[in-house]
C-alpha cells in the first residue's frame, strides 16, 4: 500500500491553492467540531465524578427558592446522614473587566466536613472559620489572577445588596484550596465566602436564608432512601424540598442554560453539513480535471478497483491531515488561561472518538461518489473527453433542480384556470 503514497500525495499537490483552501476549510471546521463536542462532553458527563455519598436539598420549586436556615436541624436528625452543610450562591463580579467565577457563602466548619474533596492546610482551615470576612479561593483562580493569602478581593453581587444599598462587598483570602486528584483539581476555579460577614451585611429581609442544603450520607446505597426521609419531613408545608444526588442537581442546574447537548449537536450539524458540501465539490472537481490521467492508469495496467481506492485514499486523507490540525487547534485552545477559568473543559478521548467518526463519514459521503466514477471510467470515453456527469453533480443538479420544478408545477397549477377563463 506504500507504493501508492506517491500517487495519492501527487494527486492532493496538483491544485495547490484549492488543496490548501480545503484544508484550511477542514482545520477550522473540525476546530469548531473539537470546541462544541469538549462543551457537550463537559455537560453531559461533569457530574459523573461526584461522590454518591452526598445529596442536595433545594426548594422544590426552583433551587433558586430560598430556605430558611432552621430547616437544616430538622434535616440532620434523618438516620443515614454524616454531615449537613448550607451553601448559598452569592454571584460576584471581580474588577473593571467583570471576571466571573462561582462564588458560594457557606459555614467554614461544614464545609470541610461535607467536602473533604478540598485540601487545604489546618491553619487556613482555622483561619477561615475565625475571620468574618474571610474567603478562600481554588489554586486555578488564585493562580489566574496572581492573588496570595491577605488580599482583599472586592466583589460586586449582581444578587445580593447590602443592608446599606451597597452592592460592593470585600472579602480577605485567608486560603487557597486544591483538589484531592487531578479530576478536583480541575475545578478549583471557585471562591467559598465566610456565611457570617455574608449573612449579616445584607438586607435584613434576605437575612438567616440558605440557598441549598448539602447532604452527606453515611452510606452511599442508602441514598435514596434518605433523600425520601428528607422530603418527607417537609411535604405539605409551606417550605416543600426536593432532595437529589450532586450528580442530577449538576444536570438540572446545567439545563437551566438550555439543552445544551441539543444546541451542541445542532450546530456540529450544520458545521458537518458544510465541511461534507465544501469537501464535496473540491474532490468531484479535482476527480474530473483528472480524468484523462485516471485512464492513463487503466492503460498502464490499474485495475478498476485500484483507482477508486486511489481516488477514495487521496479523500481520506485530506480529511484526516485537515481534522487532525483541527483537533489539535482545539486542544490547545482549551488550555488557554481565559477558557480554564470560565469552564474547566478539555479534548478528551470522547472528543477524538467523535472527529474520528466524522472523518470516516465525511470520506465515504464526498469520497465514493467521484471514486465510483472514476471506477466506471471507460478508456475510449475518457481519452475522448466523454465522461459524463459524475454521480455527486446529479445528486446536486437534482437538488437544486427539484424545489425549482416543484415551484414551476405549483405557479402552473394556479395559473391554469385563470387561462381557462380567458
Amino acid at each position: 500500500m506504500l507504493k501508492y503514497v506517491g500517487l495519492v500525495l501527487s494527486g492532493l499537490t496538483r491544485k495547490k491553492l484549492r488543496t490548501t483552501l480545503t484544508f484550511l476549510s477542514l482545520a477550522a471546521a473540525f476546530t469548531l467540531l473539537g470546541l462544541l463536542q469538549a462543551v457537550g462532553v463537559l455537560f453531559s458527563g461533569a457530574s459523573d465524578f461526584l461522590g454518591a455519598s452526598r445529596l442536595i436539598t433545594q426548594a422544590s420549586t426552583s433551587f433558586t427558592q430560598p430556605l430558611p436556615m432552621r430547616m437544616m436541624g430538622i434535616i440532620e436528625s434523618v438516620d443515614g446522614i454524616d454531615a449537613v452543610s448550607h451553601s448559598q450562591f452569592f454571584g460576584g463580579q471581580y474588577g473593571e473587566a467583570r471576571g466571573f467565577f462561582p462564588q458560594f457563602a457557606v459555614n467554614p466548619r461544614l464545609l470541610k466536613a461535607t467536602y473533604s474533596e478540598w485540601v487545604m492546610p489546618d491553619d487556613q482551615w482555622r483561619a477561615f472559620q475565625l475571620t468574618r470576612d474571610g474567603a478562600i479561593v481554588g489554586r486555578n483562580i488564585a493562580e489566574q489572577y496572581g492573588w496570595k493569602i491577605g488580599d482583599v478581593v472586592p466583589l460586586n453581587s449582581f444578587i445580593w445588596t447590602k443592608s446599606d444599598g451597597s452592592r460592593l462587598w470585600e472579602w480577605r483570602i485567608v486560603g487557597i484550596f486544591d483538589g484531592k486528584d487531578d479530576e478536583w483539581q480541575k475545578r478549583t476555579s471557585l471562591m467559598y465566602l465566610n456565611y457570617g460577614q455574608f449573612d449579616e451585611g445584607r438586607a435584613p429581609g434576605a437575612r438567616g436564608l440558605a440557598g441549598v442544603f448539602v447532604v452527606r450520607v453515611t452510606d452511599p446505597s442508602n441514598a435514596e432512601k434518605v433523600a425520601a426521609a428528607i422530603d418527607a419531613k417537609f411535604a405539605n408545608s409551606s417550605d416543600e424540598t426536593k432532595t437529589q444526588s450532586e450528580q442530577e442537581f449538576q444536570v438540572s442546574f446545567a439545563r437551566q442554560l438550555g439543552n445544551i447537548g441539543l444546541i451542541v449537536n445542532l450546530i456540529t450539524g450544520m458545521v458537518f453539513f458544510s465541511i461534507l458540501f465544501l469537501t464535496g465539490v473540491a474532490m468531484n472537481q479535482a476527480v474530473r480535471e483528472r480524468i484523462p490521467e485516471l485512464a492513463v492508469l487503466k492503460c498502464l495496467g490499474f485495475k478498476d478497483r485500484q483507482v477508486m481506492w486511489l481516488v477514495l485514499s487521496e479523500c481520506f486523507a485530506l480529511c484526516v491531515i485537515g481534522a487532525t490540525a483541527g483537533m489539535l487547534i482545539a486542544s490547545a485552545a482549551v488550555q488557554l488561561p481565559i477558557i480554564q477559568s470560565a469552564i474547566p473543559v478539555s479534548v478528551g478521548g470522547t472528543v477524538w472518538l467523535v472527529a474520528g467518526a466524522c472523518v470516516i463519514a465525511l470520506t465515504l459521503l464526498v469520497g465514493l461518489p467521484p471514486a465510483m466514477t472514476a471506477q466506471r471510467l471507460k478508456i475510449v470515453d475518457a481519452l475522448a473527453g466523454r465522461t459524463g456527469d459524475s454521480s455527486f453533480e446529479l445528486a446536486l443538479r437534482k437538488a437544486i433542480e427539484w424545489p425549482a420544478m416543484g415551484w414551476r408545477w405549483v405557479m402552473g397549477r394556479s395559473v391554469r384556470p385563470a387561462e381557462a377563463d380567458a
